[in-house]
């Protein structure tokens, strides 16, 4: 019997998503799965904000070296970690079914929960590191002070209940998986902060050509979520922002009488949420990576071209690169 083995970045939230999938893989018998942690830089380095040491490369360019060596057979990911584009030899062999993609408000256990931003005082500090929180934030309430916070979940909890910030911005899906619900005062509607691209959802790394793994990981590959993150991913791609410019997607599928919509929103923002554009699309599940190319292209023209050449990317009007999808499992 073939023991795989699974690389995790060892952060209490990582393990948790990586524990899920191993015991959910081997439910059948047949396999066996052994969990190898490892710490990333994007672990070490919590005292500047990520755009400021190289983004969102930094949670799993270790695993990736592991899975390129032999080290590990498969690195489970927070998706939205995971830049668009991947190593020659790699690829996502699946994408997980998506926890709530949406971001929440969490307040201090001695205080009461709040129901909107709209029930903060004047000039309250909100914790985030994410520059499209920080953009979107802004953008709703610019009196409020929006501060930055580094660190795990447990780690931004305490900082919160010691009374460093008024109340925090964190992704309801890692909340929930953490069994940390209780914790959420809210759940920010997206029409005020539209989520990370692949926030909430968990995509499984493997190496291309090893059929044995793709096979055995096949359970797990969620359809609709994998629509709607190459939709997502397409975009950003196609915007080459990174983590730093505030950008944010979201693709869902919206079931009506002729069959299942991909709905997808995008994003792009000036970081103090001054300039904010924001577009749709509909189409089919399998239009998904044109639509976000597409959607892209939107934004570009209206301005979002200005906001990445003023945050010193390249001018992108008229950046015809080929898109490198995600394979599909």
């Amino acid at each position: 019997m073939r023991v795989f083995r699974v690389g995790s970045r060892d952060s209490a939230l990582a393990m948790v998503q990586t524990e899920w999938v191993a015991a959910e893989l081997g439910r059948n018998g047949r396999q066996l799965f052994e969990i190898l942690s490892m710490k990333t830089l994007g672990d070490q380095v919590l005292n500047v904000s990520l755009d400021k040491v190289g983004g969102k490369g930094l949670f799993v360019k270790e695993l990736e070296t592991a899975l390129l060596d032999g080290s590990v057979d498969m690195a489970v990911h927070s998706l939205k970690d995971v830049p668009t584009e991947l190593p020659e030899g790699l690829t996502i062999g699946a994408v997980t079914h998506r926890e709530d993609p949406r971001d929440a408000l969490v307040t201090p256990v001695a205080r009461p929960a709040v129901d909107s931003l709209d029930d903060l005082p004047q000039g309250a500090r909100v914790g985030t590191s994410s520059l499209r929180r920080v953009a979107q934030i802004k953008k709703y309430r610019p009196d409020l002070e929006v501060l930055p916070v580094r660190g795990n979940v447990g780690t931004r909890l305490r900082k919160l209940d010691e009374g460093q910030f008024d109340v925090l911005v964190m992704a309801a899906a890692g909340l929930a998986r953490l069994g940390l619900k209780e914790r959420i005062s809210t759940i920010l509607p997206t029409s005020i902060s539209l989520p990370a691209v692949g926030q909430g959802a968990l995509g499984i790394e493997v190496r291309t050509e090893d059929t044995a793994i793709l096979e055995a990981i096949r359970p797990l590959h969620d359809p609709d979520t994998y629509a709607a993150t190459l939709a997502e991913r397409a975009l950003l791609r196609r915007l080459e922002g990174g983590c730093h410019v505030p950008i944010g997607a979201l693709g869902c599928l919206d079931e009506g009488p002729e069959g299942g919509v991909l709905v997808l929103e995008g994003m792009v923002a000036e970081p103090d949420g001054s300039l904010l554009i924001r577009g749709s699309r509909r189409g089919k599940p399998e239009e998904a990576e044109a639509m976000g190319v597409s959607l892209a292209e939107e934004l570009l023209a209206r301005g979002a071209a200005d906001i990445l050449a003023r945050l010193g990317g390249p001018d992108r009007r008229g950046w015809d690169a080929p898109a490198r999808p995600m394979s599909q499992p």
